[in-house]
């Protein structure tokens, strides 16, 4: 559906939502704002109580799975469970056709999905919330959304959270498809939408949850830190200030964005650099953002100037 004419660039279109076909959140408003659906109509589905700032702590990849919740388009991963369900296979997906929360399939094994439409504002206990219902439903079934309060158990009440992920991260989405199920017109469609706003990514092996991505004509390094938020400050000003901060000649620092009570920085690099360029690059950075992360020494004036340059330099997800 076009935008109406005057409607001011990005916003919403003034329609009945209940029109609006579903689709997952990071993709285009079917509206036609032009603004993903998570800020546009799927804005209705307010949150019905503020749950913890950080949701997924305590998790041993608690940065891979913002990640996957937030930036990467496609990606698996295998969640260990425990208690009753540990036989049961899980595996953690960003998304799910027509953004469901969960899938069984007809093997039983169940595809958990990160990336969903609605919540209840703690994405911990919704994921918790989805997979419980998931291991209670029959092979074949969608999970629809369900309702939490405060009391509803996390996703780490679930599943073993001392096991790191093994993220996969995948060029399409063909992890939906089940070997001898027929793909319905609505599956076909969900997978065109996903594939033509997917962008290429690739998880880095030099530093843990820092994922090399191409946008358009740009290409980034986006690095979800488990660290305090003012602590990261402190180091990439005493990095910038050293002149430290950079992955090489044509790249820079240009800011970091908040996630899931995590924050991740960003630095963007000249096009055609690619992910394997930058691995090196990345693992130097590391072991400088290390030292600096662990550093008590009071910021001197100049880092203290350069961390009032950093702290304004928020980036947008795109």
């Amino acid at each position: 559906m076009a935008k109406k004419k005057g409607d001011p660039k990005g916003a919403a279109v003034d329609v009945d939502p209940a029109s609006i076909p579903v689709v997952g959140m990071r993709e285009p408003c079917p509206c036609g704002s032009g603004r993903r659906y998570k800020a546009c109509h799927g804005k209705a589905a307010s949150a019905a109580f503020v749950g913890s700032r950080r949701p997924f702590e305590g998790i041993a990849s608690e940065c891979d799975i913002v990640a996957m919740r937030e930036i990467i388009p496609a990606a698996t991963a295998q969640l260990t469970l425990t208690g009753e369900y540990a036989d049961r296979r899980v595996t953690l997906v960003t998304v799910l056709p027509m953004a469901w929360p969960a899938l069984v399939r007809n093997d039983g094994s169940i595809l958990l999905g990160l990336q969903v439409n609605v919540g209840s504002g703690d994405a911990s206990r919704d994921l918790a919330d989805a997979l419980l219902s998931a291991l209670a439903s029959e092979p074949g079934e969608a999970v629809p959304v369900g309702r939490v309060t405060e009391e509803s158990p996390r996703l780490q009440d679930l599943i073993d959270a001392s096991v790191p992920l093994e993220v996969e991260v995948h060029d399409d989405f063909g992890f939906w498809i089940e070997d001898g199920v027929e793909v319905t017109n609505d599956v076909k469609a969900s997978l065109e939408r996903a594939a033509a706003y997917a962008h290429p990514t690739v998880k880095l092996a030099a530093a843990p949850s820092a994922y090399w991505t191409r946008m358009g004509e740009k290409e980034y390094l986006r690095w979800v830190l488990p660290h305090d938020e003012e602590r990261v400050l402190d180091a990439l000003a005493r990095l910038h200030a050293a002149g430290e901060d950079s992955l090489g000649e044509g790249t820079r620092f240009i800011g970091m964005f908040r996630l899931q009570g995590v924050v991740a920085p960003v630095w963007e690099m000249p096009v055609g650099t690619g992910a394997e360029a930058i691995e090196e690059p990345v693992r130097a950075l590391g072991a400088r953002f290390d030292a600096a992360v662990a550093s008590t020494t009071p910021l001197t004036s100049e880092e203290r100037r350069a961390r009032a340059g950093i702290t304004t330099r928020q980036v947008t997800l795109r």
